[in-house]
This record gives C-alpha cells, sequence and structure tokens, in this order.
C-alpha cells in the first residue's frame, strides 16, 4: 500500500470538509488512517487459496457446517463499515479442510472493498473450486454502515445473502436443512 497517497488523501478529505489538519487531535490522524488500511484492506493482498489448499481425507461425506463467523469488511459504495456473521455449509467428496480455514476464507474477502453480495459468491466459488465438494452453501447476515448511521439511518436492520453451489443449487431439503441447522 502507498502510505504516502493515503495520508495525502486524508489531509485533504479533512480540509475538504473543513478541519485544520495542524490541530493537536488530528496532526497523525493521516498516519493512523495509512496504518488502519492495511489492516482493513489487507485481502486485496491475500488469495483463499493459500487457505483451502491444506486438506484432510475424510470418509464421513455429509455435511458440514461452520456457523456464526464474524466478519467486518468496508463498503466501496460509501467506504463505510458493514458487519456481520458469515455461515458456510459444504458436503466434502472425500476431503475436508481444518476448520479455521473457513474462517480465514471469510477474512480474505472481508478485508477489501466490497458488496455483501459479491462477497459471498467470492467465498461459496473459492471453497468450491478448491476444495471440489459436492456443494456448498455460504449465506451472509450484515448490518451496513451507509443505512445506520447516514441516508435512511435504519440501525439493526439486517441485510442476508446467500448462494448455493452444487448439490445444494438443486436440493431444497439439503438447503432447509443447512438453514434449521444454523439458527
Amino acid at each position: 500500500m502507498d502510505h504516502k497517497k493515503i495520508e495525502e488523501a486524508v489531509k485533504l478529505f479533512l480540509e475538504g470538509i473543513g478541519e485544520d489538519v495542524n490541530r493537536e487531535g488530528l496532526q497523525d490522524t493521516p498516519k493512523r488512517i495509512a496504518l488502519m488500511c492495511e489492516e482493513i484492506f489487507s485481502g486485496l493482498n491475500n488469495d483463499a487459496k493459500e487457505h483451502l489448499q491444506r486438506t484432510f481425507t475424510a470418509t464421513n461425506n455429509e455435511m458440514v457446517i461452520e456457523k456464526e463467523i464474524p466478519f467486518y469488511s468496508v463498503c466501496e459504495h460509501h467506504l463505510l463499515p458493514f458487519y456481520g456473521k458469515a455461515h458456510i455449509g459444504y458436503i466434502p467428496d472425500g476431503k475436508v479442510v481444518g476448520i479455521s480455514k473457513l474462517a480465514r476464507t471469510v477474512d480474505v474477502y472481508a478485508k477489501r472493498p466490497q458488496i455483501q453480495e459479491q462477497m459471498t459468491a467470492q467465498i461459496a466459488d473459492d471453497i468450491m473450486s478448491n476444495l471440489n465438494p459436492k456443494g456448498v452453501i455460504v449465506l451472509l447476515e450484515a448490518e451496513h454502515m451507509c443505512m445506520t448511521m447516514r441516508g435512511v439511518r435504519k440501525p439493526g436492520t439486517l441485510t442476508t445473502t446467500y448462494v448455493c453451489r452444487g448439490e445444494f443449487d438443486n436440493n431444497a431439503e439439503l438447503r432447509n436443512t443447512f438453514f434449521k441447522l444454523i439458527k
């Protein structure tokens, strides 16, 4: 990341809203924002494949669910946070991944300027292409600060998105089992 550009942009932004960039409380803000960007946008330089490559042989090919994975992301439209929980289910086809790897995959996509709809599909697609399971389902529930603190101002509103791949795509009973198990 280009810290200098970020710092200059923050200074211009602060001046643009009428702030004094030399005010004591703001003097180090551009540097703090540049460092923050390293952390909250770290997914831009990461590939979920890194986390999904290490697999283990499994004889049980029943549904595996990792639920209530917290995530924090930034809306690409307003650069405001959205945050919530991810729920992932997949049906192995002879191999499973370590459970922490699903949470790491969520983080790869959450730590980018993003929209929830795309993030949901990216997680599902990476699991499908890297694990080759019989099927995968990903459901995200999130509160968007662009709806909470500005615009319509409706705190507590959750946006839910889900994507099905493989056996989940055409099997309502399988989807319903997943939905029941994550509630």
